[in-house]
């Protein structure tokens, strides 16, 4: 009786051994596998944007630059400024 009862212990450790494998352990590691793969998939599309826009602004034509305006324009001082009522 002793021995059917050791076998029957070692059957159901092998048994909750055996759950723990595939019901746990190997689902973590293929999601965990996959969420790595999409974020180096996130990374690498990151990288091909900025490299595209990086060369679209070395090709693009650069628009001439503006040139600011002196105080001759149009600025009021402060105290120039008169409310009507």
């Amino acid at each position: 009786m002793a021995r059917f009862l050791e076998v029957a212990l070692e059957l159901l450790f092998i048994y909750f051994l055996y759950r723990l494998v595939f019901d746990f352990i190997i689902p973590i590691y293929r999601s965990s596998k996959k969420v790595h793969e999409h974020m180096k998939d996130i990374q690498q599309r990151m990288q091909d944007q900025l490299y595209r826009e990086q060369r679209e602004r070395r090709t693009a034509p650069q628009p001439p630059p503006v040139q600011a305006k002196g105080k001759d324009g149009e600025y009021i001082d402060y105290e120039e400024v008169k409310e009507s009522r």
